[in-house]
């Protein structure tokens, strides 16, 4: 069986800029950079904490999204689906009515990372409740709920690249 090759998270981004990252990587200079950037991890570690930050955040800025039924760190997510969050809509009759549930899945490599990081792809999932494709527009919401968007999804990128070529978790969880 054909193992698949690992997501390249730098496709589309300019070449000096991603050799630059891959020397960086070479020189073993790249997580001590991150480190520096984003210095500590976040402390929302259960599931139950992950709902309620969530629902903190879609509160503030979608208020008329809809309900979320779940929210969940999900082990199998990247591995699976080369997913860092998936949000999905369950559809079902009851009686007359269509009920729907909303869930979000996040991979669980994001209980150890920075704080920056989670609100990141929590955002990337939440726009996804008003924007299903990753257009124009859905780039517009998640830069009005995090405005260093961008910033953000490049490093997270990078920290990717850093960990498919070997290298080790950078943070530790806070204790």
């Amino acid at each position: 069986m054909r193992h698949a090759q690992p997501p390249n998270y730098l496709a589309g981004y300019p070449a000096p800029l991603v050799e630059q990252i891959k020397q960086l990587i070479d020189q073993d200079k790249l997580a001590d950079l991150l480190r520096k950037k984003y210095p500590v991890t976040h402390d929302v570690r259960t599931d139950k904490a992950l709902y309620d930050y969530v629902l903190q955040l879609k509160n503030e800025y979608l208020r008329n999204a809809g309900q979320l039924s779940r929210v969940l760190f999900d082990s199998k997510l990247q591995v699976l689906r080369n997913a860092l969050g998936t949000h999905t809509t369950h559809s079902r009759v009851q009686g007359l009515n269509l009920k729907a549930k909303k869930e979000i899945r996040i991979a669980s490599l994001f209980k150890e990372t920075p704080p920056e990081f989670l609100r990141m792809i929590v955002v990337h999932e939440l726009a996804h409740m008003k924007q299903h494709e990753h257009d124009k527009a859905f780039y517009k919401l998640c830069m009005h709920m995090e405005p260093d968007y961008g910033q953000l999804e490049f490093d997270l990128r990078v920290y990717l690249t850093y960990r498919d070529t070997g290298g080790n978790a950078l943070w530790q969880a806070a204790t």
